[in-house]
């Protein structure tokens, strides 16, 4: 496998995560989206829009679009699950995470720590920051119940990696995780799991 990635990127890390706690080998190809002329001709022919992460498999195939290639990945591992409702409430905090996480902690990370732009982007990252407080909320009550020590219940999957990979990322974007206690340990217990890469682990 191939995969088209970029070390700083909350989506990308979910993927290398997963990947590295399943055990899987692949070759890992740097890209910098910032700078798009620098693309190899081989990535913009199987990708035009020039987005990270890209997926190739041995077959041919590709993948785009990080939560499909968690699901395509996790299938068949105890980071998915074979129950149909299970699976419903997986999917169901992954389409949380592209909606309300990602879109909104995201940015605001990249403003501030890699642009050092937070004057220039002050009021959109006001927004942002209100709306990702909101959708901590959401989650912080999730994680609250007894029988949530993750997102789903008891087992660890792919919607914790997904969430965790921009969450654990939020300080560098200014974002105070103290009043969130439930989403604290949660984090800490993501860190434990077996084959558990930080986001600055080489690929």
């Amino acid at each position: 496998m191939k995969l088209y990635t970029f070390q700083p990127s909350g989506n990308c890390y979910k993927v290398r995560l997963l990947l590295a706690q399943l055990g899987l080998e692949y070759k890992a190809i740097e890209l910098n989206p910032f700078k798009p002329e620098t693309f190899p001709p081989e990535f913009l022919s199987i990708n035009p829009a020039g987005k990270v992460p890209v997926l190739g498999l041995d077959s041919g195939e590709v993948l785009l679009e990080s939560s499909a290639m968690l699901c395509y990945l996790a299938e068949g591992s105890d980071f998915y699950s074979d129950d149909r409702l299970k699976r419903a409430q997986i999917l169901r905090w992954l389409f949380f995470e592209q909606f309300s996480i990602a879109p909104n902690i995201g940015p605001v990370r990249v403003w501030i720590k890699m642009f050092k732009q937070a004057d220039r982007y002050a009021e959109v990252i006001k927004f942002k920051r209100q709306k990702a407080y909101a959708a901590l909320e959401v989650i912080e009550k999730q994680l609250s119940l007894p029988q949530n020590p993750f997102l789903v219940g008891n087992q660890y999957t792919i919607a914790d990696m997904a969430m965790f990979a921009y969450i654990n990322l939020a300080p560098q974007g200014d974002f105070d995780l103290s009043p969130y206690p439930a989403i604290n340990r949660w984090l800490e217990r993501i860190k434990t799991q077996p084959g558990y890469i930080d986001i600055s682990a080489a690929n």
